[in-house]
């Protein structure tokens, strides 16, 4: 038995990464340079070494001024099942990398960023720790320079390892006084805040001047073409094609913003030594700290009060945002936003809040135990948020969830609960259905190819690899979940709210075909599409199973020519080629028939230092001192003036594409 802690072995570096001297800025790290994604550092152990470990830990400072993103994988054998977990590193800021080992089971999806240490994600497959024997760090992804990094030796620790007290900053602060990063500059760089004011007190005086395109009906419709209104929006085919109809009963294709809303956070705990300016979480800015327990700074907020006061500053921010998306051609406030500055005008989507849901515990990831006894209760408490918008026409429907975090495995919340849940509700019902179906032990232990009780099923720890027969089965009481989660939870919806649209869950990709079947009670199927063009085969076959038309929650390009580090996961060269992938989008996806609308994430650039995961991408049509980007914001000017003489095929769709590069997120 390896005691604990112990240093893993380095092997040697893959082709291509290459060692290099020079002071390694944190005590014990070494520099290594890599021109490519999947070069990295070889290590080995005895098998079983990690078995009783809690963390692998090192230290890390990536140079630079892009994105690096990073995976660690553990591996049984050379041959067996592998386990990774990706993260990025803010650059010229060190880091402590802790990975909890708790993680291989596949139990979290996400752990919590720390300082530099970025959006840490499990991925891959589960590994028994009493078999590994090996572990890869390689460099994922990185932007179009050199990637040079310094590391300390990967450590395995018993307990968790302290956080950085404090931080190297080999340039000096990441962030200047108005939430810029202080590590680039680019053209259209706000120079100061009396430049910031001046352009925030313009864009106030003008925004009554800023109106939607000629031929949309007031509420973004399209007046030449009207059937029955009943008030509300509802979905419509009109024998050629899907739409929406707004509530006067014009037609309606929904092109929306997501995150328009009073926020650009910057998660600032442990990284206040890198901000420029920061100032006490009481007094004049009180409002820009976030209200959660993990410190955020907001400089979006806090520019506006500096160019308003903090009493005039919600208020003015609402009437220039809104004016710009009049002057953008937006019809939609989109997911994540303050919709409340929307109602009875602007059309608007709202997700739901799943805290009423928390209560039933959780049998895999956040797939909560559909058949605790509490369930319908919890659904009808999770459906009662609804009641305070059941009357206004301004709102176009509600999305039960986002991009839930099962949806991320390999493996279905069924397999992955026999492995992290001991007992519960949902193990019971399994075992009854196998009960059901192979009657005894004996035809269960033959149709799995191993041998196995309903007991086993029904609760425990469960140690024994899912053969392909199991997971056949795994995968049809997965849809059952799936049905009865989705279906009580849209009864009780429209239970409270019979007037509007039940825009589904926006799973991040297509869902598999266990999953698709179960969601057959949505009025919409909503999914987030981050490629260069809608996937127009796979979305026509979820249209034609369900019969429902099909929005998009989400989709972006960012560039590396605006002070960002990343460009998120969509990559052009520069801020033209945003627009011209924009109109691309866009309008390519308003010609397919069995499409109602999508909405583009975000409205304003993530942080410099990253959001609450860490992301920090060029992804906005607004910047932090709200300049919005001009060839972007022309680009979809362009398009929706268009937009319905696209939609209904009068025009061709805008085919200019730029050039797609390299993806460059985390």
């Amino acid at each position: 038995m390896t005691s604990l802690p112990f240093v893993l072995s380095l092997d040697g570096l893959t082709e291509g990464l290459v060692l290099v001297s020079g002071d390694g800025l944190i005590p014990g790290a070494v520099w290594y340079e890599a021109d490519a994604g999947g070069q990295g550092l070889v290590y080995s152990f005895p098998v079983g070494a990690l078995a009783e470990a809690g963390y692998l830990t090192a230290d890390m400072l990536l140079d630079g001024s892009t994105l690096t993103t990073f995976a660690l994988y553990l591996q049984e054998g050379e041959d067996g099942p592998r386990f990774g977990m990706s993260f990025g590193l803010l650059n010229q800021c060190s880091a402590r990398v802790r990975i909890p080992l708790e993680a291989v089971n596949q139990g979290r999806w996400r752990y919590p960023r720390e300082g530099a240490w970025l959006k840490p994600i499990c991925r891959d497959q589960r590994v028994d720790l009493r078999r590994v024997d090996r572990a890869l760090l390689v460099v994922e992804r990185k932007g179009p320079d050199l990637s040079r990094f310094c590391l300390t030796p990967l450590t395995a620790t018993i307990e968790a390892p302290p956080l950085l007290e404090k931080l190297v900053l080999p340039k000096g602060v990441l962030l200047d006084e108005l939430g810029q990063s202080a590590l680039h500059d680019w053209p259209g760089k706000t120079v100061c805040a009396d430049v910031l004011i001046a352009r925030l007190e313009a864009q106030l005086a003008t925004a009554a001047e800023q109106v939607l395109p000629e031929g949309f009906s007031r509420w973004g419709g399209w007046l030449a073409r009207q059937v029955e209104a009943t008030g509300f929006f509802r979905t419509y085919n009109d024998g050629e094609r899907w739409w929406l109809v707004d509530p006067d009963g014009y037609l309606f294709w929904s092109s929306g913003l997501d995150c328009v809303r009073f926020s650009i956070d910057s998660a600032c705990e442990g990284l206040e030594d890198g901000l420029l300016w920061l100032p006490e979480r009481q007094g004049e800015y009180a409002a820009a700290y976030g209200a959660d327990e993990r410190r955020s700074f907001n400089y979006l907020k806090a520019n506006f009060i500096r160019a308003f006061g903090a009493e005039a500053a919600a208020e003015n921010w609402a009437t220039i945002v809104l004016s710009q998306l009049r002057a953008l051609g937006f019809n939609t406030v989109a997911n994540w936003s303050d919709w409340e500055i929307a109602t009875d005008a602007v059309p608007y989507t709202r997700p739901m809040d799943a805290q009423a849901l928390q209560a039933l515990p959780a049998i895999y990831r956040d797939f909560p135990d559909v058949y605790h006894p509490d369930f319908e209760t919890a659904a009808a408490g999770f459906a009662a948020q609804l009641a305070d918008t059941v009357d206004d026409p301004a709102f176009i429907g509600y999305f039960l969830m986002n991009e839930p975090t099962w949806g991320f495995a390999q493996e279905t919340p069924a397999a992955g609960m026999l492995y992290n849940t001991d007992t519960c509700y949902a193990r019971v019902a399994l075992a009854e259905t196998l009960q059901d179906r192979y009657v005894s032990e004996r035809a269960l232990s033959e149709a799995w190819g191993f041998s196995v009780t309903f007991d086993q099923v029904r609760e425990g720890r469960w140690q024994q690899n899912l053969t392909g027969a199991a997971n056949v089965d795994l995968d049809a009481f997965s849809e059952q979940m799936v049905t009865r989660y989705f279906g009580t939870l849209s009864e009780a919806c429209r239970r409270v709210d019979p007037n509007h649209l039940n825009l589904g869950i926006r799973y991040y990709t297509v869902p598999p075909a266990w999953a698709v079947d179960g969601m057959r009670t949505f009025d919409v199927f909503s999914m987030n599409c981050y490629k260069q063009r809608v996937l127009a085969e796979e979305m026509a076959q979820i249209n034609a199973l369900l019969d429902v038309p099909i929005m998009v929650g989400e989709w972006h390009f960012g560039a590396l020519d605006a002070g960002l580090p990343a460009a998120g996961i969509g990559h052009v060269p520069d801020q033209l080629g945003r627009g011209q992938a924009f109109r691309v989008y866009l309008e390519d996806a308003a010609v397919q028939p069995w499409c109602v609308g999508v909405h583009y994430f975000t409205l304003y650039d993530q942080s410099a230092i990253g959001r609450f995961d860490g992301e920090n991408y060029n992804i906005g049509f607004v910047d932090t001192c709200s300049r919005p980007y001009a060839p972007l914001a022309a680009a979809a000017r362009l398009s929706h003036e268009r937009l319905y003489q696209v939609a209904s095929g009068q025009v061709a769709p805008y085919d200019d594409a730029p050039e797609y590069l390299p993806l460059l997120f985390m």
